[in-house]
């Protein structure tokens, strides 16, 4: 998360004033966890204070961390989009775990699994979805699996709505009001990390640079803003999060740009990263190749009259999704922390340190991915207004459901309007 403080998260919450104790003193503590360090490095770092050692400690493994990234890059899309899966998955769990914590609620009938199965289903739609939008191919070619795209919707309300009746069965007296609680609290789940996660795939599919940028930005800015704020913070940011400072912000900022930009460059020059995942019919397999479009070629561009006098370049040649990512790395920095914020007020509320103890120094899964979500739905949103038009699977998928008749009328149709732009008859000639 967004840290600017040489301690913790979880650290804030010894700083919490008295009134804000009393206020909560209503909500059950979950059990804080114990040192997660490895004993290696507990022993290698031992003669550290414990400033310098938690810094050591989250840069070691915040350095496995991208070692691992590049890693999971290099194997390709699809193994990026399981490990998305699984990272949603243990998001899922530890938020949950924590539900049942704080409300008690293990001996809750049936609970545990429907909130699992709740999730099974949620992932059921959402893939299934994507699966139709950018494999259609695919899709069609294959009878099941045309069958299941035909009626998708029809079959993922039908296993929502079972999981609906065995709660409304599993209800008992005594317990109403925690089963609906922890009703609450799974759905609420649900919309945060399966959403998220559901919408960082799609930027995946559209290329594997909507998808490294914007994480590697809120990595930068994760980093740059906890080392700026390390070393010169001073001026506290939010009461929220005592430990986060203006310098770590500002510096966070300036650097997430400069290297969004670099980042962008670099990639902007292989197919690999910016065609979109396909699915090739004659190799049946996932193929990322094609002429990259004009956002991905070299263009010249005007600069500035004071850039000009400093640099004496009239022009320089950028790629178009530099522009772009400009846009991306500034969400990053200002608005992405919020993300961390929100998760921080979280962990306040019900007294933990942090989600979970999955990586040393660092807390959980969640604890690294609560500003990537956030980012998710913004490089989302940001790709359907200024980069994407209506997708043409879309629009072929919805075609082939219409009766034949009314295919052939739309056929007429759209045959007038090439001949009326003028474009029909040079298709002709071309063939």
């Amino acid at each position: 998360h967004y840290s600017n403080g040489s301690e913790t998260e979880g650290k804030e919450r010894d700083g919490a004033s008295d009134n804000e104790t009393k206020s909560d003193s209503g909500v059950p503590e979950v059990p804080v966890s114990a040192d997660d360090t490895p004993e290696v490095l507990n022993k290698a770092l031992s003669g550290l204070s414990s400033r310098w050692k938690n810094w050591w400690v989250r840069g070691i493994l915040t350095l496995a961390m991208i070692s691992f990234f590049f890693i999971i890059i290099y194997l390709g899309p699809m193994v990026l989009m399981m490990i998305v899966l699984c990272v949603q998955i243990k998001c899922f769990h530890e938020i949950i775990t924590i539900g049942y914590s704080v409300y008690h609620s293990y001996h809750l009938p049936w609970f545990r699994t429907l909130s699992w199965y709740f999730l099974l289903c949620v992932n059921y739609f959402f893939y299934g979805e994507t699966v139709t939008d950018y494999f259609f191919t695919l899709v069609q070619r294959e009878e099941p699996l045309r069958i299941l795209s035909k009626y998708h919707r029809f079959i993922s309300f039908a296993l929502y709505l079972t999981g609906f009746c065995m709660f409304v069965l599993s209800l008992v007296k005594k317990h109403y009001r925690l089963q609906f609680y922890m009703f609450g609290w799974t759905h609420v789940t649900l919309l945060i990390v399966v959403t998220q996660s559901h919408l960082i795939i799609h930027n995946l599919f559209e290329g594997m640079i909507w998808f490294i940028v914007p994480i590697s930005c809120v990595i930068c800015n994760d980093i740059m803003a906890y080392m700026f704020g390390f070393f010169f913070g001073r001026t506290p940011l939010i009461k929220l999060s005592p430990k986060k400072t203006w310098e770590g912000f500002i510096g966070g900022f300036f650097a997430t740009v400069v290297f969004g930009i670099l980042l962008s460059y670099v990639m902007s020059g292989y197919r690999f990263f910016v065609c979109p995942v396909e699915f090739n019919n004659d190799s049946n397999s996932f193929t990322v190749d094609c002429e990259p479009s004009e956002l991905f070629q070299l263009q010249d561009y005007g600069l500035p009259p004071v850039l000009k006098s400093i640099t004496g370049w009239t022009t320089v040649k950028l790629y178009p999704f530099q522009i772009h990512s400009i846009a991306l790395s500034a969400f990053a920095s200002i608005m992405g922390p919020f993300g961390g914020f929100f998760a921080s007020g979280f962990k306040r509320a019900f007294k933990i340190k942090d989600f979970a103890n999955t990586i040393p120094g660092h807390g959980g899964i969640m604890d690294r991915f609560d500003c990537q979500y956030l980012m998710a739905t913004f490089v989302n949103v940001y790709i359907a207004s200024f980069i994407r038009g209506p997708n043409p699977s879309k629009v072929i998928q919805q075609l082939l459901a219409l009766r034949l008749d009314q295919q052939l009328h739309i056929f007429n149709s759209l045959k007038v309007h090439l001949t009326e732009k003028g474009l029909l008859p040079a298709l002709e000639e071309a063939a």
